[in-house]
């Protein structure tokens, strides 16, 4: 909807305040994984003004701008864009970062704004009817889809071939511990569903190591007597969380009132101390078994390069599809009509 004379709606010139806010938070998401569930309360409380707002203007202008460019748009958009938001997190497709991204533009975004450029109006592909909050959706899985095929010629062109060329590349080890994402190695080969290397940082970080102790010890580490009496708190396994950690790892004659006592342990039960270790935390680290983070260890005990998937941080293509359908529109509609 526009008002004659003026480059777009007064709901419509506000709605841009969320794009440099979902720029930062896809540049957050890439450098740090974490986004503050505070940041989506602003663009919530916004997104409801500007619904009533476009209600009031609907109304006004007629019954059939009320029913088709209004009521119409925003049933889809609430009643479609939000269950499959909450669906997807409910099965781990999304992070909730992600689900709640979804959320609020499905609020923010209902109807499709338009925007006068000079003679020209964006967005270029509007459907008749469509929830603008489903065509940003729609952008950002396509945009995702693009990814992995980027990947691999990146890697093809730097001679990585190898069956996970398209979900990640090689690293050295000193990386590791600076680096998001899911190692795709196990000690029988490349794997999906390797250690993902937050858990790692938890797991060093309640033992006090750090991976270069850790590989200049193996043998030591694996013993889990060498599990520390008061391990440190694992914190949740970011690049950027604040450590205050006991770096002696632990002593051979460790505590029985630790975790793990030397006395009770045969050195086969648990190797690296990684069933202790989950057992400490009442957690799982991100999904984490015992077995997955041993053969985690094992391979960055030793191993000089290392594969890793940085996963798609989906805000970011999610930012990319809200960028698209502002400029362009629906890239679903306009591949297919």
């Amino acid at each position: 909807m526009t008002l004659s004379g003026v480059a777009a709606t007064g709901p419509d010139l506000l709605r841009l305040v969320a794009v440099p806010v979902f720029a930062w938070t896809a540049v957050r998401d890439i450098k740090t994984r974490r986004v503050s569930s505070a940041v989506w309360i602003p663009l919530s409380v916004l997104g409801a003004a500007l619904l009533v707002w476009d209600g009031w203007l609907a109304w006004t202008a007629g019954q059939s701008v009320w029913t088709y460019e209004f009521l119409l748009p925003t049933a889809i958009s609430v009643g479609l864009v939000v269950p499959i938001a909450y669906l997807f997190w409910w099965v781990g497709g999304f992070g909730g970062a992600d689900a709640k991204a979804l959320l609020v533009l499905a609020v923010l975004f209902p109807t499709f704004p338009e925007y006068g450029l000079g003679p020209w109006s964006v967005p270029l592909e509007t459907p008749p009817i469509g929830a603008f909050s489903f065509s940003i959706l729609t952008n950002a899985v396509l945009v995702g889809v693009t990814l992995p095929v980027v990947l691999a010629v990146r890697n093809a062109v730097a001679g990585r071939i190898a069956p996970v060329m398209f979900v990640g590349w090689p690293i050295p080890w000193d990386r590791v511990p600076e680096t998001h994402g899911r190692l795709l190695e196990t000690p029988s080969g490349l794997s999906r569903g390797g250690l993902d290397l937050d858990a790692l940082r938890m797991y060093l970080r309640w033992r006090g190591l750090t991976l270069a102790d850790l590989r200049d010890e193996p043998d030591r580490y694996r013993d889990p007597a060498t599990l520390p009496a008061e391990p440190n708190l694992p914190t949740d396994g970011a690049v950027t969380a604040d450590v205050e950690a006991r770096g002696d790892g632990g002593t051979l004659e460790a505590s029985a009132d630790g975790p793990v006592a030397a006395a009770d342990t045969a050195e086969s039960d648990d190797p690296w101390g990684a069933e202790a270790f989950l057992e400490d935390i009442e957690g799982t680290a991100y999904g984490t078994s015992p077995e997955t983070l041993r053969d985690g260890l094992e391979v960055l005990a030793t191993a000089e390069t290392v594969w890793i998937s940085p996963g798609t941080p989906f805000l970011v293509p999610i930012f990319a599809g809200l960028v698209i359908a502002l400029g362009y529109g629906d890239l679903l509609l306009g591949t297919l009509f």
